[in-house]
């Protein structure tokens, strides 16, 4: 049968019932909802007649007001401005669900990048052996960390899971009730949420999603490829963040660190219940009935009655399933053993930890805690530090933190960050204990600059009387000059003999994390995916040298600003230079629902990522290798972006237009998330401080993101000037990594939308900053038209550039409101008498229009 080409299946299953359904939603009997379904269609062709017009979102509210409010007063139209917002968050919920519903026909699950595929070029290329030693050998780790970039709260997430179910048997009773559910259902959390209540939020994902997925994978595996041999790597490893990263998040303590690993630990061995219960109907059969009711007793008491106790070991219950596997094989002809052997599988994949819990901490705060530590012990008398040790070089501070030991009581100093810091290592002590080694065996050590900074976190784990600790220590690379040092300071550590011993005692493993959102943050978009990219070349070469094996862990985010876009791409691109045999990344805020959310998406992306690094390491090792050519323009490419973004950056208007045209200040008002907006604490808006999240956000919100292409058409424009665009054009047709790098940013430019604010060029203030952004957008725009040979943005895309222009135009009239709202406030604040309560009603519109907005671009912040 033919199969339609993807945008019509998209069309078809999500566009046209977007409609339908949408239509049935205006006509479900809500308080006000009746005007509110009729007006707001107007008041998008309003709006999107008023832009083209070249209209101020002030103007295009005033006319529509007007037009169709018959003398509202000013009450009246914020009172219709809130229920526009209310009707498009759940517009947006509306077609999430439909897309995710449709996800399985719109995207060929057995198609490239598949299970099915990788096995199928497998066999066509007999490359079988190569693609067992492959899996045998390599990992994928996704991380979820707590970022708060999803707005939805929990009963909307769980509104959201069964209406794509009710959408996708066509339910059509059902959809008309969560509908109704929906419309009755607040989107807004009254009370910030702590790291605990974002770590249950995020667990939610891990038992209903990624359990069963990461099984299904391994075990199809197991079965296609090994021809039923277990495979004994950990192929899939889920990390954790919520709970365990204290960088810059004084809500992180020990009692929490260790709530969120019971809780791990309790999830994955209800999970193991439920699939023991399920095998008690099946393995019925005589001398093994006894041997399952026992384990799930255990299991049961263990979940339901432990108050912190386990009935079970992990090694007892792998015995006891292998001892009922070998007697279903020999006495019961094999039945059930498939269903068996999924659960073995699984057991395998997440032990008693279902996912790792990562500990993070900032350089800077490891800096001061251990001048704590060294004073405690230099005013005790003791001789563990050189009374000298504030004055000493940092080569000799490296001989002295190499060698330190001690047993600290974290009790003994008055400073609550110090107690804490080092509460956490004796966290991760506990937490092995509990839940085994794989429930928190890593240290992450944010905005780290030096050697120093992993060797006070050595020292300071040593200290904490555990001589040979079984903790992977990582260094997190974040600014351009880290990057570009990286590789020298890990010679500094490879040639340091404590801490290569240490590594050796790690398998000659070293994790290190690269930082893209501080990056891009620092030195552009070129700039940052290029010096990662050239740090990971020197970083393989350096720890090649001294037999180590790098993994590098990307913290990637949702937007190609932070990393994100077409992941998969980058990793197929890396080439040999580049030691790939984990792909650490970390997911976040929207892209864990829309990417990982359903059974369908976390299967179809889990499997491109495994695919990605088979078609690095086994099906074309050699291909994508960069030229000594290809790298110079590369780096002239980066460097000529990197001083366009500078000398932007350094404008004398860019922290006072974050500050005042865009959303920046209200990301702080949002209860979406436990972490404060920037890492100070001071008035004083410090780029330095702020998070790469409201950073990126505030860009987004303005539909300007510049992040994601700022410095991308200057730098091409000079090839094109100089005659050089075949260069640049042979690039791009050559390159994976350079074609993925420029379609990522087509991405942003695709939801940018400049005339939104094209207002501010008349600013008296700003509008020469504005015209700043729109000449390099209309510039970048034109240049990767051309280098890509299309006449509009991501044309090579047709299916997710409908997607995002459908939910573009959803929210068109909430982008409106918001800048309206921001244009209110400003002009209430020059007024002789400030009216405040109005000022604050036009700040929660603000907030509110916020939430809408990143929940409908699904990778915005």
């Amino acid at each position: 049968m033919y199969t339609l080409p993807k945008i019509e299946r998209f069309n078809q299953d999500v566009l046209s019932k977007y409609h339908i359904y949408n239509s049935v939603f205006i006509t479900l009997p809500f308080d006000s909802i009746d005007n509110t379904g009729v007006l707001l269609p107007l008041f998008t062709e309003t709006c999107e007649t008023g832009f083209k017009k070249q209209e101020t979102p002030k103007e295009i509210f005033d006319f529509f007001s007007n037009k169709f409010l018959n003398n509202a007063s000013e009450t009246e139209k914020i009172d219709l401005m809130f229920r526009f917002i209310q009707y498009i968050e759940r517009q947006i919920v509306l077609f999430d669900a439909i897309e995710d519903a449709a996800f399985p026909v719109v995207n060929n699950m057995e198609g490239r990048g598949s299970l099915r595929d990788i096995k199928e070029k497998s066999d066509a290329k007999e490359k079988d052996d190569e693609l067992i030693e492959f899996l045998e050998n390599f990992n994928v780790r996704t991380v979820l960390t707590a970022h708060p970039t999803q707005f939805y709260p929990g009963p909307v997430l769980g509104i959201i899971n069964d209406l794509t179910e009710a959408i996708r048997q066509n339910d059509l009773l059902k959809i008309k009730q969560l509908l109704a559910q929906l419309g009755k259902t607040p989107f807004i959390q009254n009370e910030k949420p702590n790291p605990y209540d974002e770590a249950v939020s995020l667990i939610w994902y891990l038992e209903n999603v990624f359990y069963e997925t990461a099984g299904e994978i391994v075990h199809y595996l197991q079965k296609n490829i090994l021809q039923g041999e277990a495979i004994q790597n950990q192929l899939i490893k889920l990390g954790f963040w919520p709970g365990g990263d204290r960088d810059g998040n004084p809500f992180v303590t020990t009692d929490i660190t260790l709530k969120v690993a019971e809780r791990l630990r309790t999830s994955i061995l209800k999970c193991y219940y439920v699939e023991m219960r399920n095998l008690k109907r099946k393995l019925t059969f005589s001398g093994v009935d006894t041997l399952v009711a026992e384990l799930e007793y255990k299991l049961y008491r263990s979940v339901f009655y432990s108050k912190g106790e386990i009935y079970i070991t992990l090694d007892e219950l792998l015995t006891q399933l292998n001892k009922i596997r070998n007697i279903i094989i020999e006495k019961h002809q094999s039945l059930y053993l498939d269903e068996l052997e999924a659960l073995l599988v699984k057991i395998n994949l997440f032990g008693f930890h279902f996912a790792t819990l990562d500990i993070r901490q900032n350089s800077k705060i490891h800096n001061a805690v251990f001048h704590d530590v060294v004073s405690y012990y230099l005013n005790s008398d003791s001789k563990i530090f050189p009374e000298n040790y504030f004055d000493l070089s940092e080569d000799e501070k490296l001989v002295v933190l190499s060698k330190v030991k001690g047993d600290l009581n974290p009790a003994d100093f008055d400073n609550e960050i110090t107690k804490l810091t080092l509460e956490s290592v004796q966290a991760i002590k506990t937490i092995q204990e509990n839940n085994g080694e794989f429930g928190a065996n890593r240290y992450i050590i944010s905005n780290n600059e030096s050697a120093l900074n992993v060797m006070e976190t050595f020292a300071m784990i040593r200290l904490n009387n555990w001589e040979n600790p079984t903790v992977d220590i990582i260094p997190l690379f974040e600014s351009v000059d880290d990057l570009q040092n990286a590789h020298s300071i890990m010679e500094q550590l490879y040639t340091n003999p404590e801490y290569a011993a240490h590594l050796k005692s790690r398998d000659n493993k070293q994790t290190i994390m690269l930082g893209f959102s501080d990056g891009t943050k620092d030195g552009g978009y070129l700039m940052a995916n290029w010096s990662i990219y050239q740090a990971k070349i020197e970083l393989t070469q350096i720890s090649r040298k001294y037999g180590i094996k790098a993994i590098f862990f990307d913290g990637r985010g949702g937007p190609p600003a932070r990393g994100g876009g077409k992941t998969h791409k980058f990793y197929a691109s890396l080439g040999p230079k580049i030691e790939n045999n984990e792909i650490q990344i970390t997911v976040q805020g929207q892209t864990i629902s829309s990417n990982f959310g359903t059974l369908d998406s976390c299967r179809y992306n889990i499997e491109n990522l495994l695919s990605a690094g088979v078609t690095n390491q086994v099906f074309s090792k050699e291909k994508n290798e960069l030229s000594v050519e290809e790298t110079a323009i590369l780096t002239q490419l980066a460097s000529l972006g990197y001083d366009k973004y500078l000398s932007f950056k350094n404008h004398p208007k860019f922290i006072p237009y974050l500050e005042k045209m865009s959303t920046l200040k209200y990301y702080s008002k949002t209860n979406i998330g436990s972490r404060p907006s920037k890492r100070s604490k001071s008035e004083q808006l410090d780029f330095a401080d702020l998070r790469a999240i409201p950073f990126v956000g505030s860009w987004s919100q303005l539909k300007q993101n510049v992040p994601g292409f700022f410095g991308v058409g200057s730098a091409l424009k000079h090839f094109e000037e100089t005659n050089q665009w075949d260069k640049i054009s042979d690039l791009y047709h050559n390159s994976l990594f350079f074609k993925t790098l420029l379609e990522n940013s087509m991405m942003s430019l695709a939801k940018s939308f400049l005339p939104l604010t094209a207002y501010m060029r008349k600013d008296p203030e700003f509008g020469e900053f504005w015209q700043i952004i729109y000449d390099e957008f209309l510039e970048t725009e034109r240049l990767l038209l051309k280098i890509a040979g299309h006449k509009t943005l991501m044309e090579n895309y047709p299916d997710g550039k409908a997607s995002i222009q459908i939910r573009e135009r959803i929210v068109l009239p909430l982008l409106t409101i918001q800048q309206y709202a921001l244009l209110r406030i400003n002009e209430l604040n020059k007024e002789k008498v400030i009216d405040q309560d109005l000022i604050k009603v036009y700040e929660k519109i603000v907030t509110r229009s916020l939430f809408g907005n990143t929940n409908a671009s699904r990778n915005s912040a």
